[in-house]
């Protein structure tokens, strides 16, 4: 049985030359083995399918992506978020509070745990602090001078940052802005994957025969059959309800029979299904060779111990962040419950030809590990802001939210996106 994870040995870790701490976990649908599974879909509708070499097979593998590294980087930021909010973690939190702006939805508040971009989100961008831009205020402009030689910035502000990655892209330098890779990576896989079709049909229960009905736009959301009561365009000519792919039809309405089939009317082209895997696998992988080009300087100076005591903090923070999502479950989306074959373990990769060494975490003992890691570091003078920065959306941020959000009332260039959440 695998030995829990002790910060002694992580320090060792990150100060020798160890490359990597990773996790690897088969996986079956919950549902038991052969059943489906439903990945996520890109432009066109379409899974990310691609041939992969597996270690045994002599010939390519055909398989399916069923979580996105960005998708699990997202997941990751949630697990942490949810600690904070249920009070059993501290980290250093920029948030935006929307709740007292004038929008139609009620505001929320959006923290650099969930804004895309992290510290450099443009959401950031446009807030304000003590009526101040944020990147021109006293701590925003700490975010300009970050770089690997000097993370300390983005070490007191936004760790995650430095684990999950960031480019500045956003800030004064445009495109030059700073950027941070990731050190750690998720990915779920499906392995073997058969694609399977999808049937669509409606038996509607009052509204039948449609072949002939046109339906017309009155107000914001109603229709009607009578042309004379409709919305009318700047030629003076009745506006059709619904969009452009069913403009003046029922099924605008959400009415009217389907007629059962496995075919997409427009491409003729069968309706993805879902999949069928022989299994799934994650695997996470947190790269301590990233976390040691980074440089943690404290008033100007450097200092090799202080370097390895904000590295520990990350491998901490980064190993927490995996076990708490892991904790939550797979449930990945909509008909994608997975369910892993034994419990997490991370090896080390800590010498080239040696067996990785095995070590266990749960959610409890990865946040105590956090806490000794943070404490260590404090101890060297190196100390995150562990109490939220309050930011307020500026009036152009909310006028845009707002406008947003009565576009999207009224059915009006609502895009459909890939059902990965953030931009990563």
């Amino acid at each position: 049985m695998a030995s829990c994870l002790a910060f002694n040995t992580l320090l060792h870790a990150v100060r020798t030359g160890a490359a990597a701490f990773r996790c690897r976990r088969t996986l079956q649908p919950a549902g038991g083995p052969g059943t489906k599974v439903f990945p996520p879909t890109y432009s066109g509708a379409e899974y990310a399918i691609e041939q992969r070499r597996l270690p045994g097979r002599s010939d390519p593998v055909r398989c399916v992506l069923l979580d996105s590294v960005q998708s699990q980087a997202n997941r990751m930021e949630e697990a942490l978020q949810a600690a904070i909010d249920s009070g059993s973690m501290k980290l250093p939190l920029i948030e935006v509070d929307f709740s007292g702006a004038d929008l139609i939805e009620p505001g929320r508040k959006i923290t650099t745990l969930q804004a895309p971009h992290r510290i450099a989100d443009a959401i950031l961008r446009d807030s304000e602090i003590d009526g101040r831009r944020f990147r021109d205020s006293e701590i925003g402009k700490t975010v300009d001078t970050a770089r690997a030689d000097n993370a300390t910035p983005l070490f007191k502000l936004c760790p995650t940052a430095l684990i999950f990655g960031m480019w500045d892209s956003t800030g004064p330098k445009g495109g030059l802005g700073t950027k941070f890779e990731r050190a750690i990576v998720s990915e779920v896989v499906g392995i073997d994957a058969e694609i399977g079709i999808r049937t669509a049909s409606r038996i509607d229960p009052v509204v039948t025969a449609t072949s002939s009905i046109v339906l017309y736009r009155r107000g914001d959301h109603q229709y009607t059959l009578d042309p004379a009561e409709a919305n009318k365009d700047e030629k003076g000519k009745p506006i059709l309800f619904g969009n452009k792919k069913k403009a003046g039809k029922v099924s605008a309405a959400n009415l009217g029979n389907v007629t059962p089939s496995f075919t997409d009317n427009e491409t003729k082209k069968p309706l993805l299904g879902g999949i069928t895997v022989a299994f799934a696998e994650q695997t996470t992988t947190l790269s301590l060779i990233a976390l040691r080009r980074l440089r943690f300087p404290v008033s100007g100076k450097d200092s090799p111990e202080v370097d390895a005591a904000a590295r520990a903090v990350l491998s901490a923070l980064g190993l927490c962040a995996a076990t708490l999502a892991a904790e939550k479950g797979l449930d990945l989306r909509s008909r994608c419950l997975l369910w892993p074959d034994g419990p997490m373990v991370w090896e080390l990769l800590d010498k080239p030809g040696e067996s990785p060494k095995e070590f266990a975490l749960d959610g409890h003992s990865a946040m105590e590990l956090l806490n000794e890691a943070v404490a260590h570091a404090e101890k060297l003078g190196l100390k995150w802001i562990d109490k939220p920065i309050e930011l307020k959306p500026s009036k152009s941020l909310v006028d845009l939210v707002r406008r947003s959000q009565e576009q999207a009332a009224k059915g009006e260039n609502v895009e459909e996106e890939s059902v990965e959440s953030k931009g990563n």
